[in-house]
């Protein structure tokens, strides 16, 4: 166990890899993106809200805490300041006006999309003289391996 908090074998080394290689990629496109958002008037958590929000559609304090792995208190926190800057609104729900949906206004919706883009773009940038071929491949797997964990989640 020199040098390693774990042993691993042989067989491990492609998993021990992938799982490194994935945390590197995380890491870098978090950074890259903390850049970018820099020349916008949002945060990260508030990035990362309004995502989902353009994702998914109109959601309940609830059910974007949940999505966002916030407190349900820091979330409300979080929404009151994007509804301060006009980036979304609370909406009654037209079936149970006892529920509240945080709605996504344009200036939200554009600002996200931008940010997006920005983030597109500096992927593009990194693979730009990859073949179209492996970029498929990279698409393959990466995609097979979401689906994996998304129904490892379901099955939870």
């Amino acid at each position: 166990m020199e040098g390693s908090l774990v042993e691993f074998g042989e067989n491990d080394r492609p998993i021990v890899e992938i799982e490194r290689n994935i945390r590197y990629i995380n890491g870098i496109i978090k950074h890259k993106g903390r850049e970018i958002l820099k020349n916008y008037s949002i945060t990260a958590p508030q990035f990362i809200a309004l995502q989902w929000l353009l994702e998914d559609g109109d959601l309940t304090i609830g059910e974007l805490s949940h999505k966002i792995n916030l407190a349900f208190s820091t979330t409300t926190d979080l929404v009151d300041r994007m509804e301060k800057n006009k980036l979304v609104e609370r909406r009654r729900d037209t079936n149970d006006r006892r529920v509240v949906r945080i709605h996504l206004l344009p200036e939200g919706r554009e600002i996200i999309h931008e940010v997006i883009e920005k983030r597109q773009d500096y992927l593009r940038s990194i693979l730009n003289d990859v073949p179209t071929e492996r970029v498929g491949l990279i698409y393959e797997v990466l995609t097979l391996l979401l689906e994996r964990m998304e129904r490892d989640r379901e099955n939870k």
